[in-house]
């Protein structure tokens, strides 16, 4: 691995710390309170981006490097890394946060209402995610965000949980969703991650397929089979 990919690894790493500190952590601290967890998450997603989206793109998110990877804006090897970075920095956060909390049964709070099937989640789960993984690829893949471009996205998923929250939690992360139910005080949480994993990581497919083949600007568009770039 060479030195600027170990910056980009760590960056990787250290912004899905903060990313999973400050976002489950304001959701334990704060249960029920839709308003903390959508501004904590999106607010805390906005610094992330202005100071590690030069490095690497800051991406946070193993199912944002999933439907970039499909869409051949990261390579495989670089997307492992990032996908073992990011992990690690949610797990690491679940360890922090299960130290500090006053009450660690609260810190997995990515679970869906009592009247949401694993169908509901999936649905919900995917097509927010689809949601956010459109905007990183449209604002940030294809730079049609400019300086907005941290503030986009994080309000993006600011309002994303705003309507996922009562439903699923809205984690739209599989990092976000597996470190905190790993560490909670009760196991309960970890008999969704499944479901959860399949929905997002849905979602962020169908976003890789979509922005590439229909959306992306002519300068980033695909060259189709028998034809030639221009």
């Amino acid at each position: 691995m060479s030195k600027e990919e170990q910056r980009q690894v760590a960056a990787e790493g250290l912004g899905t710390f903060m990313l999973v500190l400050v976002g489950a952590g304001a959701v334990a601290l704060n249960p029920g309170n839709l308003v903390v967890a959508a501004l904590a998450h999106g607010l805390i997603l906005v610094a992330i981006i202005a100071t590690y989206g030069h490095i690497s793109g800051a991406h946070v998110n193993p199912a944002v490097t999933f439907g970039l990877f499909l869409g051949g804006k990261i390579e495989f090897r670089r997307a492992g890394f990032y996908w073992i970075a990011q992990f690690i920095g949610a797990l690491v956060a679940g360890v922090i946060l299960r130290i500090i909390l006053p009450d660690p049964s609260t810190m997995g709070q990515t679970v869906p209402a009592a009247n949401i099937n694993s169908l509901d989640v999936v649905l919900v789960e995917g097509i927010l995610t689809f949601f956010l993984v459109s905007v990183v690829y449209q604002a940030a893949a294809y730079g049609k965000g400019g300086i907005l471009t941290p503030v986009l996205i994080g309000l993006t998923l600011a309002g994303c949980i705003l309507l996922g929250g009562p439903m699923t939690g809205a984690s739209l992360n599989p990092a976000r969703t597996l470190g905190p139910a790993l560490l909670a005080e009760n196991g309960q949480n970890l008999m969704e991650v499944g479901t959860y994993w399949f929905g997002i990581f849905l979602g962020a497919a169908f976003a890789g397929f979509i922005q590439t083949d229909m959306f992306a600007p002519e300068e980033h568009a695909p060259v189709k089979r028998g034809s030639k770039k221009k």
